[in-house]
């Protein structure tokens, strides 16, 4: 790797990259330094994948055509060849590398002074996990006046807090999806523990600078092709999308508002203020949001006005993809975009053609949402091995598992089977809970309440509700795997409530503990008055 026309020596610089542990196909880097001007420097640093992968050539045109890597649960589907994927591209760390580069000045407040885009070449010094990062941030600071990596990660900190506290204030969401992660076994790669992935300040951290380097090239490309970037937009969604959500919240007597993303955020914010006491209530309002919402979509800005172009969940006007090219097609294409912007390199002419354009926009979006698709069928399959271990002697997996869940929704029409879903935060899995064991939809002690989204179940002679469960309440369940010849399924038992669970057993548990204590109050009286009458002689 030599220093060529056009291209930037930055391998002075304490660059370092942030990843998930074991991550090999390492897109994007960071530095920030302070200037003699009191100011400081900011580089976000891209792995140059255009250097080595030429427009029009069989490896460019096989990364169109999958437009993006997919990641399963026991490996990675790659865009490029693995090559290219995890060695010369990837921005590993104590190696010279080619990136692209944008540079920020800044002040200590966050306030953006100066940008610049450069190809460069850069070595990283570290290639740090989540954890590791998390822990410089956390160091005291009279321990780290020496410590380059820590002074870095530090000032990185310390700005992305007042970027991200901007952005929010702009309308951007703040919101969550039920994340896992396998431990699986090194010889078989069956999973042998779930685990909830753990989120770290760090992985707000880059996030942030990822997010404003996406937002400033945007900017940057929009102003020399205003008809042939690819960008990214999120349209707002419509009301009806949130409807069902609007009424269970109000059961939890919190309010949503989607007026726009900006009061969508704060009524976010105001329902975790008010549910501070089950914080994972929370959570699970967020991830019911993001499902209420369109998906976001590529594009080319010449088929839409620019009023369209709004991301909706980061309330950003403009938006594009450029942080990861390693493993996104939508990247490489805008890499291209901004050389040809900076006049380091022509633009590919199949990039000048808008039907051209279009059609890759709607593979990426295609692809993208195969990717996920099939990413979700992995951790289901997975969640499958995993309950179904521990039986029939098989040793790996856990078997079944009993845990709290949070009810999601509640089947409530007349002509129903009883049953309703659940949300098991422990393993991020969700099912269907059927309420077997009453006698089914003609019940004449179940109680469906459809206004307040709950199942109940009463005693026919009183009229009295023993039991009941109703949308965002938590319940015991049993989660096990039904094995038949040809088919697994996961299935999810109620525990608690026991009169929903079952009704018979319950109220024979009932009767018969009242039957005990009866006789037990009855056997105290009677040694009373034996006692009594042994006293009188």
């Amino acid at each position: 790797i030599t220093l060529e026309p056009g291209r930037i020596d930055l391998r002075h610089l304490p660059v370092l990259s942030i990843d998930p542990p074991g991550c090999k196909d390492i897109d994007d880097a960071l530095h920030c330094i302070e200037l003699p001007n009191g100011n400081w420097q900011v580089g976000v640093h891209i792995a140059d994948v255009t250097h080595y992968v030429e427009a029009g050539t069989a490896i460019d045109l096989e990364a169109a055509n999958r437009s993006t890597s997919t990641y399963l649960v026991n490996k990675r589907l790659d865009m490029l060849p693995s090559l290219l994927t995890t060695d010369l591209c990837s921005l590993k760390g104590n190696v010279d590398r080619f990136a692209f580069t944008v540079l920020w000045e800044v002040t200590p407040e966050a306030h953006i002074v100066d940008v610049e885009f450069k190809k460069s070449i850069i070595h990283s010094i570290a290639a740090l996990t989540y954890q590791q990062a998390q822990s410089l941030i956390d160091k005291p600071d009279k321990d780290c006046k020496d410590d380059i990596q820590a002074g870095a990660v530090k000032r990185l900190a310390s700005l992305s807090r007042k970027f991200r506290a901007r952005r929010i204030d702009a309308g951007a969401l703040t919101l969550a999806s039920p994340e896992v992660k396998f431990v699986l076994d090194s010889e078989s790669l069956n999973p042998t523990d779930v685990q909830a992935y753990t989120l770290y300040e760090a992985n707000a951290l880059v996030e942030e600078f990822m997010l404003l380097a996406n937002v400033t090239v945007a900017k940057k490309i929009l102003r020399h092709y205003p008809t042939l970037s690819i960008l990214r937009r999120h349209p707002a969604p419509n009301r009806s999308m949130f409807d069902g959500l609007i009424q269970k919240a109000k059961t939890l007597g919190v309010s949503i508002r989607i007026d726009d993303s900006k009061k969508l955020a704060d009524s976010l914010d105001g329902a975790g203020k008010a549910l501070k006491e089950d914080p994972y209530l929370d959570q699970l309002l967020r991830i019911l949001s993001t499902r209420c919402m369109s998906p976001a979509q590529y594009f080319c800005s010449g088929e839409y006005q620019a009023k369209d172009w709004h991301h909706y969940g980061l309330a950003a006007p403009v938006y594009t993809h450029f942080t990861s090219p390693i493993r996104r097609y939508a990247d490489v294409c805008v890499h291209r975009l901004l050389a040809a912007a900076i006049g380091v390199a022509p633009l590919p002419v199949f990039l000048s053609s808008k039907s051209h354009l279009h059609d890759l926009a709607a593979n990426m979006n295609r692809r993208h949402r195969a990717a996920q698709l099939a990413g979700r069928a992995s951790v289901q399959l997975h969640t499958l091995i995993f309950f179904a271990g521990g039986e029939g002697g098989d040793s790996e997996g856990g078997g079944a598992k009993e845990e709290d869940a949070y009810v999601l929704d509640v089947e409530t029409s007349p002509n129903s089977e009883p049953s309703f879903s659940v949300m098991v935060p422990r393993y991020g899995i969700e099912g269907r809970v059927r309420l077997t064991k009453l006698h089914g939809k003609d019940d004449q002690c179940l109680v469906r309440d459809s206004e307040n989204h709950r199942l109940g179940y009463k005693d026919l002679g009183t009229g009295k509700l023993l039991a009941s469960v109703a949308v965002f309440d938590k319940v015991r369940v049993r989660i096990w795997v039904r094995k038949s010849r040809d088919r697994r399924e996961l299935v999810v038992d109620l525990l608690e409530p026991r009169f929903l669970a079952d009704p018979a057993a319950a109220l024979q548990n009932e009767q018969r503990g009242g039957k005990e204590k009866k006789e037990a109050g009855g056997g105290s009286a009677s040694k009373k008055k034996k006692k009594k009458q042994k006293t009188k002689q």
